[in-house]
């Protein structure tokens, strides 16, 4: 490190610069603070030693002006007994810490030693932070159809504001996921992202692990808490499944979106906060609130500006992309790809876990394949043998022929794969004459994988 050592005794200053050159470190030695400030931006150094009476500037104010500077310095005072008082208001203001003179140099070099860790863990923590940050940018919800293309628009609209955000999709559609990337890219990013899953918490805890509690509030309170709310201050919190809120709770939750305070139980205090609110759901909360199940006036709170994230089986455009990213993920740098009736097979699966079920089965299929190509082999028969369903045909602004001929498709796909690409078997499972499922294939063929026709 680069360290300043100011005193005006000689002998104190040349003994110590040399014990700490002798470690390492690269030492600028001065016999007054005056001296010392005036390189302070050229050299930028990360430890100050100085004494804490020197003529002129004095070790206190020496201290302030550096802090005024540069507040990621650290200062260590060098003290006689009876300045140790002042020496200990000086850590107040910003010193690190302070030895009392005479001291072994011994000492001095253990302080600096500590102080070395505490810069690489800041150092880590920032290099964290950086990492973070690059993991929740927009490009890690994969996606380009339309839908994610809209969704991304909300998102950039929003993340930079203190607004509430309200995130209403299926499980598995990355509700979690764009709350990571909506608090990392907004300016709270630096403070904490708290998440709760309203949806494990009992009725009996809920209170308490949102507003927290105080010693002796009930039985079992041994201890205070400090409540989720309290921990998220200045930065996010995310309530994961919303609609699992009990109903008399939800107005006490109403209050602290609305005034910005909490209340512990137990305790008539009132504790401000200052916290961004993503709240989230897989239910229709609008329908909950003409059932009387939810919150009316804590609706409107949350609605403020809604995200609605479309499962996957409508956006079939990404289903591919997300595939070849997963793969790629988990493939440890082999070049694996998807065979072409692989994909079709994915193309026509409703995916009712969404994108974490898609992720589960990529990781699957890159273990099983032994080569570079995922074939149908590969792929789980409960995928290959889904029950045909009708997600992902348009019934807009398409004639009925064209609606015929879509379902008429997948049926006899859906037949083929059940009976292994057995025609006879798919013919009788769909009640046509084999000639007449063999006229239809060969209308189909191109939309048919090729190891079925």
């Amino acid at each position: 490190m680069k360290i300043f050592v100011v005193d005006d005794e000689r002998i104190i200053r040349v003994s110590l610069a040399d014990d700490l050159r002798d470690e390492g470190h690269k030492i600028f030695e001065f016999t007054n603070a005056a001296a010392a400030l005036g390189k302070l931006n050229e050299v930028n150094p990360d430890v100050i030693i100085t004494d804490l009476k020197m003529p002129g500037l004095s070790g206190i104010d020496f201290l302030e002006k550096v802090k005024e500077e540069n507040q990621s310095i650290c200062v260590v005072l060098m003290t006689a007994y009876s300045t140790v008082k002042t020496a200990v208001d000086a850590m107040k203001q910003g010193a690190y810490d302070y030895v009392e003179k005479p001291f072994d140099n011994e000492k001095m070099l253990l302080i600096i030693e500590r102080i070395a860790e505490l810069r690489q863990m800041r150092e880590e923590n920032k290099e964290l932070k950086k990492k973070l940050k690059q993991n929740y940018d927009f490009s890690s919800y994969v996606g380009n159809s339309k839908e994610v293309e809209g969704i991304f628009d909300l998102v950039t609209i929003v993340a930079s504001k203190s607004t509430s955000v309200l995130l209403i999709g299926e499980t598995g559609t990355g509700k979690e996921l764009l709350t990571n990337i909506i608090h990392f890219n907004s300016n709270r990013s630096n403070k904490p992202l708290v998440k709760v899953s309203c949806a494990i918490l009992s009725r009996e805890i809920f209170e308490s692990e949102l507003f927290g509690h105080e010693k002796g509030s009930f039985t079992g309170a041994i201890s205070e808490k400090v409540g989720k709310f309290e921990l998220a201050d200045k930065g996010t919190l995310y309530l994961d499944d919303i609609d699992d809120v009990p109903l008399d709770l939800q107005v006490k939750l109403l209050r602290a979106l609305e005034e910005r305070e909490v209340e512990r139980v137990g305790s008539n205090k009132i504790i401000k906060v200052d916290v961004r609110l993503i709240a989230s759901t897989k239910k229709d909360l609008k329908k909950m609130v003409d059932e009387g199940k939810f919150r009316e006036d804590l609706f409107y709170r949350l609605n403020v500006f809604p995200i609605n994230i479309p499962p996957l089986r409508e956006r079939k455009k990404d289903i591919l992309l997300l595939t070849d990213y997963f793969i790629n993920k988990f493939s440890e740098g082999r070049k694996i790809k998807l065979s072409h009736d692989a994909k079709d097979i994915l193309l026509q699966y409703p995916f009712p876990g969404n994108v974490r079920e898609l992720r589960n089965l990529a990781e699957r299929l890159t273990l099983m394949c032994d080569g570079n190509k995922i074939e149908i082999k590969h792929i789980p028969i409960e995928i290959k043998h889904a029950p045909i369903s009708l997600d992902g045909i348009s019934f807009d602004n398409q004639p009925l022929t064209k609606i015929i001929e879509e379902v008429e498709l997948k049926a006899i796909k859906h037949a083929l794969e059940k009976s292994g690409g057995n025609k006879a078997k798919a013919a009788e499972m769909l009640g046509l004459p084999s000639s007449t499922l063999k006229s239809k294939i060969s209308r189909y063929e191109e939309n048919l994988p090729h190891d079925l026709v």
